[in-house]
C-alpha cells in the first residue's frame, strides 16, 4: 500500500504530489503537510493492530508513516521512540493536579526528541538515495543527524553556531559528521544551510522546511495517545481490535518547549492523523511555552495574528533559540485548534525547574525544563483545573548542556580529607 500520496501547503493549501515538490510550497514559501491515503489506512488498520505490536520504537507506528521500514535491524535509528512516560504524584499534589504525567525524551538514542525527525528523514534519504544530508541546528538537531546517519552509513554535515554547547558540540564530532561552526545565530546557519544544499545537491534536513521533520516528531504523539489508551479517565479508551470509545472525562493538557515551532506542529500532526482515521474522539489541548527571550510564536498568537515576526533571541535554552522560527503558522495553529495557549518563562524559572526535576530523578536540559516551568506558570493564570490530567514533554537530557545545569544548583564544597572536614560541610 502507497500511503504516502502527496503534500497540503499550510498556506494557500495548494496540493502536490509526492514527487513535485521536496521542501516548502512554490506559491508562497509555506510549510507542507504530508498527507497519508486515510482511507485506505483505515480499511487496512484498527488501533489494535499497531498497539499489540512488540516493537515499541517509532516504527511500530509504520502504517502512519510516510516512509518505508528501514534496513536492517538493532542500530541506533531502529531504536529511537518508545520513551518513557513517568507519573510525578508529589508535584501533582503540590500544583492540584488530579494527574501528571512527564515524558522523557532523553532517553532517545543521542538524547533528545529530534531523533524522531532525524530517523524518518535519514530513512527518507536512503530511499531516494541522497549522497549527503546536511541541516542547520543549535545541537539535538545536527546530534540526531549524525547519530542515525552514522548508524545506516550515511554522509552527514552540520552547520550550528559557535555558541553551540561544547557538549552539543562533542556529540556531532564523535558520530563522525562534517562539522562547520557559523559565526553567526541558529537563524544564519539555517539560511547557510539552504544555500549550500542547493548549491551542492545536498538534501537538506532543516526543521521547519523538510516536510518529513514534523512526520518523524508526530510519532510522540502517537505514543502519547497509546498510553492514554490504557489510563483511565483520560477521555478515551481502546480495546484490541476496535475504535476508541470517547468518555465524557477531562481531556489531556499536554505541555511542550516552542523554538522554531516544528515539535509542536508536529505532536499537532500526528494527533489530527488519529482524528482524521476516527481513531480519537477528541483532540488534547496543546499549550506552548517559549523563554521570554525568545518568544516570537507566543507574541503572534497572543496578538490574534499568524504572522511571526522576528525576535532578537537571547536565552539559556540554546534548543530554542530562534529569531525568526520555521514553523510559526503551524505552531500558531497547534494552540488554537486544540484550545491551548501559548506561555513564556523567564531563564531563571527555567533554571528553577531544572532543580526541581533533578529533585525527583529527572535531568533535564534548559529547553526541556522550560515546558515543566510552563506548568506551574499555567497554573497561576488560571490554565489549568483541578481535575486536570497533564502531560509535560522533556525534549532532551540535561548532559548536552552542564554548563547551564552548573547555574541551577550550588556549586559543591571542596575539603582536605578528614572527618572533621566532613563534619564542618554538615
Amino acid at each position: 500500500m502507497d500511503k504516502f500520496i502527496g503534500y497540503t501547503c499550510s498556506i494557500c493549501g495548494h496540493s502536490y504530489s509526492p514527487g513535485e515538490v521536496t521542501y516548502t510550497c512554490p506559491k508562497d514559501g509555506g510549510n507542507l503537510d504530508v498527507i497519508l491515503d486515510y482511507d485506505a489506512i483505515r480499511k487496512k488498520y484498527q488501533p489494535g493492530d499497531l498497539t499489540s505490536r512488540a516493537n515499541p520504537s517509532i516504527w511500530r507506528y509504520l502504517p502512519l508513516l510516510p516512509v518505508s521500514a528501514p534496513a536492517g535491524d538493532s542500530t541506533p535509528l531502529h531504536l529511537v521512540g518508545g520513551t518513557p512516560i513517568y507519573a510525578l504524584p508529589r508535584i501533582a499534589e503540590k500544583l492540584g493536579l488530579k494527574q501528571l504525567w512527564l515524558k522523557d525524551e532523553s532517553r532517545n538514542p543521542t538524547a533528545s526528541f529530534k531523533d524522531r525527525a532525524s530517523a524518518v528523514v535519514v530513512t527518507r534519504a536512503r530511499e531516494i538515495n541522497a549522497d549527503v544530508v546536511v541541516t542547520a541546528s543549535t545541537g539535538n538537531a545536527g546530534a540526531a543527524l549524525a547519530g542515525m546517519a552514522a548508524a545506516v552509513g550515511q554522509k552527514a554535515i552540520i552547520f550550528a553556531p559557535r555558541s553551540a554547547p561544547p557538549a552539543k558540540v562533542a556529540q556531532l564530532l564523535v558520530y563522525g559528521a562534517k562539522v562547520i561552526l557559523v559565526d553567526g545565530s541558529y537563524d544564519d546557519a539555517f539560511d547557510l544551510t539552504v544555500k549550500a544544499a542547493q548549491e551542492f545537491g545536498w538534501y537538506c534536513r532543516n526543521t521547519g522546511y523538510n516536510p518529513f521533520t514534523s512526520e518523524g516528531k508526530k510519532t510522540a504523539a502517537f505514543e502519547i495517545w497509546e498510553f492514554m489508551l490504557n489510563q483511565m479517565g483520560t477521555g478515551m479508551r481502546v480495546t484490541p481490535n476496535s475504535a476508541t470509545i470517547p468518555v465524557n472525562e477531562q481531556r489531556l493538557v499536554i505541555f511542550v518547549s516552542v523554538g522554531d515551532g516544528n515539535i509542536i506542529s508536529g505532536l499537532h500532526k500526528g494527533f489530527k492523523d488519529l482524528h482524521t482515521l476516527g481513531w480519537i474522539g477528541r483532540m488534547p489541548r496543546i499549550i506552548g511555552v517559549q523563554a521570554e527571550g525568545s518568544a516570537a510564536i507566543a507574541n503572534a498568537f497572543h496578538s490574534g495574528s499568524q504572522v511571526v515576526q522576528a525576535v532578537h533571541a537571547k536565552t539559556i535554552a540554546d534548543s530554542i533559540s530562534v529569531d525568526l522560527p520555521r514553523d510559526g503558522l503551524r505552531a500558531v495553529r497547534a494552540a488554537s485548534e486544540t484550545g491551548g495557549t501559548y506561555l513564556t518563562v523567564s531563564d531563571q524559572k527555567i533554571l528553577n525547574a531544572i532543580t526541581d526535576l533533578g529533585k525527583i530523578g529527572i535531568f533535564a536540559e534548559p529547553a526541556g525544563a522550560a515546558a515543566f516551568a510552563g506548568l506551574a506558570e499555567a497554573r497561576d493564570q488560571g490554565w489549568l483545573e483541578t481535575d486536570s490530567h497533564v502531560l509535560v514533554i522533556n525534549t532532551g537530557s540535561g548532559l548536552k548542556d552542564i554548563r547551564a545545569a552548573m547555574q541551577a544548583v550550588q556549586p559543591a564544597p571542596i575539603i582536605e580529607p578528614t572527618l572533621e572536614a566532613v563534619k564542618r560541610v554538615l
